[in-house]
């Protein structure tokens, strides 16, 4: 492309210096996990507070557990849903499901039960895999019973841990895990294993979806990402290809949950691709990732900001060895430039920052692992990927040679659209030139070497510690107070989770509750990275010339008055 004089425009446009040279054939969720088991066998693919988990004993559980979904009457293209937090049956039940020729549908253990059940819903999952937790079970139970959910499959927390934790649980702990009912519809994860050969399902890696990431998009509203097989297995590959060691001891901490887009690329498919080994946690302490860190002698930990400040900021930290440690990769939100230099001083081990969406199945950029590197900036676009920069007022056209542009994506991670959205999708795309690039929303530059910088945001997304939370979800439940009149959510900055929301409302005139009241009956009825700092109570909210709530005014007002 030329502006028309002739001279390339090579500062809008940019691919990543090895993309002509590195091959992604297309290959499926199952192909990859089968190679990696044929080469790794008995070698460690989980490590569960020390309970060690091979490659050949997950694989022959998912074999047994896609088997007994095709008894079920599963067929291909049925969505199987995933509710749990990091916890060893998330793998056989992933990699079982795609076997078995469905499609995963993740979802967050954060959600409510109204939230589960929207998206239960909207994607019509029949079957959801869970955990017999009270954090999981009663809201996935309310669910089967409110939903077209047809099974839910429960897991056993105390049949995956280390046979002294696992007594502990049943003599001591009986809190921590509740009865799994005897009712229609509920099944233990056990029994739903049958020891036979799944049937073999034709698998197309570039058409058939893999995965429904959901994402809140440019509106708020929930939309699920179609991930192809091809989309998920070319991510990995591309992840594993930057990484200068490649192929040496390869031991992750995943404690970055695996319902997340950014755990599903850089944790569980790249470190199963590379053969190595997941040191997995069920949920972020900072002092039992500090301990897994050393007693796993860790080689990495993806992770957001807030989780590396976290270990900075926890007593053990200068007691702690790190000399296993290569490099942690930090995503989900801007990676702030003292907090990489704190952690590389206290740790000796390299923190780089990325930068992926939803819609590219994890990853599009990085930073380098060796050699140079830009702070402040999301690296290089990843082997296979190019980035392009559209004109901030006409999208159909490239921006101008060196002047900021709305960010698109072109790869093969790059997701087939939204599921049962065709509207959003085709507004998510660009086709320029003959080629489909994904619209970010996000306004950047691309530096003269190829760096490339995020100078703003076109959204009105939260980064709440890497969860992406929206204010038109989080309006329209406050909305349901019947003492709110009107009401605006914006984030505002936070020394710990990057952003918080706050949320700035006017009363009906008869209204009597106060601020903190308010705040209670709010949070109540919020997921825990959802809920907001305070609710300000004002006597008006900005509007626009034509009476709309005003929310860019607000931000200005409140970034005024400090």
């Amino acid at each position: 492309m030329t502006n028309g004089s002739g001279t390339e425009i090579w500062r809008t446009r940019y691919a990543h210096p090895c993309a002509w040279d590195q091959q992604f054939p297309p290959l499926a969720m199952t192909e990859l996990f089968a190679q990696a088991t044929a080469e790794k066998g008995d070698a460690p693919l989980v490590d569960f507070f020390g309970r060690l988990y091979s490659y050949k004993t997950l694989m022959a559980e998912a074999r047994c557990f896609a088997a007994g979904l095709q008894a079920m009457g599963v067929t291909k293209g049925d969505r199987l849903g995933l509710y749990l937090p990091n916890v060893p049956v998330y793998i056989p039940a992933y990699f079982g499901a795609m076997m078995a020729g469905a499609t995963v549908v993740n979802f967050s253990p954060l959600y409510t039960a109204h939230e589960l059940e929207a998206q239960v819903e909207d994607s019509g999952t029949k079957i959801i895999v869970t955990l017999d937790v009270p954090a999981l079970q009663p809201t996935a139970l309310e669910v089967l019973k409110s939903s077209s959910l047809e099974k839910l499959i429960i897991a056993r927390l105390e049949h995956m841990l280390p046979f002294v934790q696992s007594i502990g649980i049943r003599l001591f702990r009986r809190s921590d895990i509740m009865a799994i009912p005897q009712q229609d519809g509920v099944i233990e994860w056990r029994q739903a294993l049958v020891d036979k050969t799944p049937e073999p399902v034709a698998i197309d890696p570039l058409t058939d979806l893999a995965l429904l990431q959901y994402t809140g998009g440019t509106t708020g509203t929930p939309k699920g990402a179609m991930l192809t097989h091809q989309n998920l297995s070319a991510n990995a590959r591309q992840v594993v290809a930057i990484d200068p060691h490649r192929g040496e001891r390869d031991m992750i901490v995943g404690v970055l949950p695996f319902f997340h887009v950014f755990a599903n690329a850089c944790v569980l498919n790249r470190t199963i691709h590379d053969g190595g080994c997941i040191a997995m946690l069920p949920r972020f302490q900072s002092g039992q990732a500090l301990k897994t860190l050393a007693r796993a002698r860790a080689t990495a930990m993806p992770g957001v900001p807030t989780m590396y400040q976290a270990l900075l900021d926890h007593p053990d930290l200068p007691k702690t060895d790190f000399s296993s440690l290569r490099v942690c990769v930090s995503g989900g939100a801007p990676l702030p430039a003292p907090l990489k230099q704190q952690f590389e001083a206290a740790t000796g081990a390299k923190l780089i920052e990325g930068y992926g969406l939803t819609e590219t199945s994890g990853v599009a950029t990085s930073n380098p692992y060796e050699g140079d590197e830009r702070p402040g900036t999301i690296g290089h676009p990843l082997p296979g990927t190019r980035l392009a920069l559209l004109d901030k007022e006409d999208p159909t056209r490239w921006a101008p040679a060196g002047e900021p542009g709305e960010l698109v994506v072109l790869g093969p991670q790059v997701m087939l659209g939204y599921w049962n959205r065709p509207e959003a999708a085709a507004s998510a795309f660009a086709d320029i030139d003959g080629e489909r690039w994904l619209r970010t929303g996000d306004i950047a530059v691309i530096e003269a070497d190829g760096f490339t910088r995020i100078v703003d945001r076109s959204k009105d997304m939260i980064a709440v510690g890497g969860f992406k939370v929206f204010p038109s979800q989080l309006e329209a439940v406050i909305l349901q107070n019947p003492a709110i009149k009107e009401a605006l959510v914006i984030g505002v900055s936070d020394s710990y989770r990057g952003e918080v929301p706050r949320a700035f409302v006017t009363l009906q005139d008869e209204a009597q509750d106060g601020a903190d009241a308010l705040k209670a009956w709010v949070n109540d009825r919020l997921g825990k990275h959802e809920r907001v700092d305070s609710v300000v109570i004002r006597g008006s909210l900005p509007k626009t010339m034509v009476g709309k709530l005003d929310r860019k005014a607000l931000r200005e007002e409140v970034a005024a008055e400090g």
